[in-house]
């Protein structure tokens, strides 16, 4: 009897051990992501990719939700005091991940940090620019001051991550990457970042905003489609981002997995390079020689490469039903998007004859050019858009790249058509209007992302007029305005918004975002 005791105590001893350490194992996830994180530095490198994976470490003044509305995050509360200044309360409860306590100090820094990280490939000092004084009056409560009305401030602030003082004063993007300075207040502590493989990722336990489901999060860089796939089924990862469109029905009907959508902040546009008088590279006579001038500033060559290519037949076929034709920057349920505004129709015979009009009709030669590894089916948007134009009487080729390379050179103008995304943070159309469309001048913050340099003074002084107007109505219908003129005169090319799409296996919910971002934070075990 006592044998047979000392036996039972053992095994109860024994699943007790069991318990928590299942538990523990039950509390880790791996996620398959699709895009390569370039650094942890959060205010180095300005991408999608990255700024997603920020959030889980760092945080800004003001979060956005899942529909992009901005939310209240490291800032309590913010108000504009009057048309120059804004009053910011930093939350008191916040510590670092090494116990420190957030200060206002802490924002001092960064802000002075952002605009000074060498060798920055895409700055972020865009969204402290209009900043031009910050005064601390206690430990939780900043003021700070713009030249000129900047009614954008705290979505501009919302994709500032708030680092360290302490850690950040000597640190450079190194130190950030290897861990050493990247100590944030988010809800996870960096634990480990190997560039193109993967980012490790532990629980911050004590985390003001309430303790995470996880206790380690590891993030793989899986960039072929087909090896995210593979990754989710055989149990590798627990969730992916992007899920090939070829794959989903069938993953959808797998009650094995999950799947969820959403409609995104991100269209797909065509660039058309106006920089110069003459044509500009990869532009063309059928005989290859250059042309006499650029064809790209000609409006009614612009409509008929817009008119030229069926939206509905890329929707359906290339991005099976996983995309929405877009008329402008942003679906129309956005702010600042306009009703009026549709998808341009497929028109044959009206792009033959606007080619006509302009003085080719017979067409001329280009070359597409646009990344392969970046959006969805970005190579086989680009193919299909070859064929529509040859139908038109263009001669067009494709040549796509890795978009590490891509970006880089269509950044430096070295392409004439370029297919292009944009995923638009503010979750407003001002924003992506001034930095797409508005005349390209570095120094002002205006058009920096204009690759193709559309040049219209006239919308400029309407969109410059809304980004300075602080009652939201009137801002919201200059914005419009600013939109309709732009797009009604072909600036660029917009093609369709992407749907994204998450997959889990069974036991687990995401919830989905228009920003396209993948957060742990997000990730729940079903209930």
């Amino acid at each position: 009897m006592l044998r047979i005791l000392r036996l039972a105590i053992a095994a109860l001893t024994l699943l007790g051990l069991a318990g928590p350490a299942s538990a523990a194992k039950e509390r880790e996830v791996s996620i398959g992501l699709q895009a390569a994180i370039t650094s942890m530095d959060p205010h180095y490198h300005n991408l999608s990719p990255n700024n997603s994976m920020m959030l889980h470490v760092f945080e800004p003044l003001i979060k956005r939700d899942a529909n992009q509305k901005l939310v209240p995050g490291l800032a309590a509360s913010w108000k504009a005091v009057d048309d120059l200044t804004w009053e910011f309360k930093l939350r008191k409860n916040v510590r670092f991940h090494d116990g420190s306590p957030l200060t206002a100090d802490d924002v001092v820094f960064t802000l002075k940090r952002v605009p000074n990280v060498p060798n920055s490939p895409s700055s972020f000092a865009t969204f402290t620019k209009p900043i031009v004084d910050v005064k601390v009056v206690d430990p939780h409560t900043l003021i700070f001051k713009t030249a000129t009305p900047h009614v954008l401030l705290p979505s501009d602030l919302a994709s500032v991550m708030i680092v360290s003082k302490l850690h950040g004063e000597k640190a450079a993007t190194e130190d950030y990457n290897s861990g050493k300075a990247a100590i944030g207040t988010g809800p996870y502590k960096l634990a480990e970042y190997v560039p193109n493989q993967r980012v490790v990722l532990k629980a911050n336990y004590g985390y003001w905003g309430g303790e995470e489901p996880w206790d380690k999060i590891t993030f793989k860089i899986l960039t072929n489609p087909a090896a995210r796939v593979a990754a989710l089924l055989s149990g590798d990862v627990q969730m992916i981002e992007t899920v090939p469109t070829a794959d989903i029905a069938r993953l959808g009907k797998d009650p094995k997995y999950n799947v969820v959508d959403k409609v995104s902040n991100r269209v797909i546009y065509v660039h058309l390079n106006q920089s110069t008088d003459k044509a500009p590279p990869f532009v063309t006579d059928k005989s290859g020689k250059p042309l006499e001038k650029n064809p790209f500033r000609d409006a009614r060559v612009r409509k008929a490469l817009s008119v030229g290519v069926n939206r509905d037949v890329i929707v359906d076929r290339v991005m099976e039903k996983k995309a929405v034709a877009a008329a402008q920057l942003l679906p129309d349920f956005f702010y600042g998007t306009s009703k009026k505004l549709k998808p341009a129709k497929y028109d044959l015979e009206g792009a033959k004859k606007l080619l006509a009009e302009a003085g080719y009709p017979n067409g001329f030669a280009l070359t597409i050019h646009g990344p392969n590894n970046r959006y969805i089916n970005d190579d086989k948007v680009a193919q299909a858009v070859a064929q529509f134009y040859s139908r038109i009487g263009i001669d067009a080729k494709v040549e796509t790249m890795p978009s590490s390379v891509y970006f880089t050179r269509a950044s430096k103008l070295e392409f004439g058509y370029m297919i292009l995304g944009w995923g638009t943070e503010s979750g407003e159309q001002g924003s992506s209007l001034r930095s797409l469309l508005a005349t390209f001048n570095r120094e002002r913050g205006m058009g920096v992302t204009n690759r193709g340099r559309y040049s219209n003074p006239a919308f400029d002084k309407v969109l410059e007029t809304a980004l300075v107007t602080m009652d939201d109505k009137k801002r919201e219908a200059l914005i419009q305005q600013a939109a309709e003129m732009a797009m009604n005169d072909t600036a660029l090319i917009p093609l369709h918004y992407e749907v994204s799409t998450w997959a889990t296996t069974k036991g687990f919910d995401y919830t989905a975002r228009t920003d396209q971002y993948t957060l742990a934070m997000g990730l729940k075990p079903r209930k």
